[in-house]
């Protein structure tokens, strides 16, 4: 097999005349632009470049949630601890994943579980609590039990039979402070 062969063998990892967006032979000095060995020997290298390259100039379309793949959107809620169920469309997924900071945010009051409850349910939801506060001159290690916090949630999904009631039950236990009582009532 001659060198020229060679040139003639498929290459199956890499598309068919893919330039390289940053020839290398653009970054040696000039004397070399006119040398016709420097030349072909820069464009090898920038022929098994070009895939990394191009790969490298659209890491931002792995990383957003909105237009990474869709396998890719399960490994990104695992950076912020986020719950994702299957059973959600992957529109839902999507948008937990890419509102996790200010979900996180404003986790434990009425207006972060609104917000995440609004995102994975497409449908209304209706949310009643008991209300007020506790407070003490003294620090104390536990939560107060002499007030009975709780939270009682409806769910009316715009479609019927397309929400999860242990999903959605996930999703109030994640958003809600650990020593409020909840419940859940899914009207379809």
């Amino acid at each position: 097999m001659t060198a020229t062969d060679l040139t003639r063998v498929p290459r199956a990892w890499t598309p068919p005349d893919l330039p390289s967006p940053y020839p290398l032979i653009n970054y040696l000095p000039s004397v070399f632009a006119d040398s016709p060995f420097a030349v072909r020997w820069t464009a090898g290298f920038d022929d098994v470049l070009a895939p990394f390259i191009n790969m490298i100039d659209c890491v931002h379309g792995y990383i957003d949630p909105m237009l990474a793949p869709e396998e890719f959107v399960r490994w990104l809620s695992s950076w912020f601890g986020v719950l994702l169920d299957d059973s959600w469309p992957m529109s839902a997924q999507r948008a937990v994943v890419a509102e996790a900071v200010d979900l996180f945010r404003m986790r434990g009051t009425m207006a972060g579980l609104r917000r995440h409850l609004d995102v994975v349910i497409d449908g209304e939801v209706e949310i009643s609590e008991s209300g007020g506060i506790s407070w003490s001159l003294r620090p104390r290690p536990d939560p107060p039990t002499d007030v009975d916090h709780w939270v009682h949630v409806i769910v009316r999904p715009a479609q019927p039979g397309t929400v999860s009631e242990a999903a959605v039950a996930a999703v109030i236990r994640a958003a809600k402070p650990v020593h409020v009582r909840h419940s859940l009532e899914v009207i379809e």
